[in-house]
């Protein structure tokens, strides 16, 4: 069955408002074998089975291009299959919130089945391939084969406990925790994907990581500058490597952010760059006042 979609100009596309944005998506000539799916979902499967070798659709999306668009009728639910997207809510101000980013192994649109519409948008950040079921297959398919819905349930079980790490992400006061709390979720998703732990290719740029973790683009910037200082990071432009993993993770611990306790002090000459110049501020009014 040829999906229903809309084929738009990429470039025209990424400097279109959120809210405007037209899916422009490709669907593959080939298809994929059930059982990679279930794989990909975390599900060891026999491919001897007949039925594993039922084909799946795959659409192919480009990097930028909208895959889900919000407030749209809800056709089609998604596994991604290669490369990266992040879930957004659009503002009546037109800003772009960030709630989550989805890997390979990840399930798009299921959630917007309740209401037939997407509540959510999804943006593709690199070239991306997707599994492709649409609403009326999803339904028989499930009844044809028992461990497609076995698999769509542990995906959907993931995407909760993923909720769940996003909101310790926002626990923290400090920025910096944040961050950090964000660099050891993303080097666990790589490491899952069978990845490089230490060596991270940040798909996202930095102001969808400010906005996923509710704080300024700046300071976002300012805290990769805190932790490369600290010796802890490696950072060139997007790519990032973890050189003190122990370090980092004790950083995330620390919910109020980096103190002269933390193993910080001794690897910047007594403060992170942050504090000292929180420092250096409270001694000038200190000066000023007196």
């Amino acid at each position: 069955m040829t999906p229903d979609i809309r084929i738009a100009d990429t470039e025209s596309h990424r400097n279109a408002p959120p809210a405007t944005r037209r899916c422009a998506l490709t669907p593959m000539p080939s298809s994929r074998p059930l059982a990679e799916l279930l794989r990909l979902m975390g599900i060891d499967v026999d491919d001897s089975t007949p039925s594993m070798a039922f084909s799946v659709p795959l659409w192919q999306v480009s990097t930028g291009a909208t895959l889900l668009l919000e407030g749209a009728p809800a056709t089609h639910v998604h596994v991604v299959r290669t490369g990266t997207f992040k879930s957004i809510k659009t503002a009546e101000d037109g800003y772009e919130q960030v709630l989550s980013f989805s890997s390979p192994g990840d399930v798009l649109g299921f959630e917007a089945l309740c209401e037939d519409r997407q509540h959510t948008g999804a943006v593709a950040l690199e070239d991306s391939i997707v599994f492709a079921i649409s609403k009326r297959d999803l339904m028989l398919w499930r009844r044809l084969f028992p461990t497609l819905d076995h698999a769509l349930q542990l995906a959907l079980s993931r995407r909760l406990a993923g909720a769940g790490e996003m909101t310790e992400l926002m626990a923290a006061v400090s920025s910096e925790v944040r961050l950090a709390r964000f660099i050891v979720w993303w080097s666990g998703r790589m490491s899952a994907l069978g990845q490089s732990p230490r060596r991270l290719r940040l798909r996202m740029s930095r102001r969808d990581i400010a906005s996923l973790l509710g704080i300024a683009h700046e300071t976002v910037s300012r805290s990769f500058s805190t932790f490369v200082e600290c010796g802890v990071l490696s950072v060139a432009n997007r790519e990032v490597e973890i050189i003190d993993m122990a370090r980092l993770k004790m950083c995330t611990r620390n919910t109020r952010g980096l103190t002269d306790e933390t193993p910080y002090r001794a690897a910047v000459g007594g403060r992170p760059a942050g504090l000292r110049q929180r420092t250096r501020s409270l001694e000038a009014a200190s000066l000023t006042l007196n």
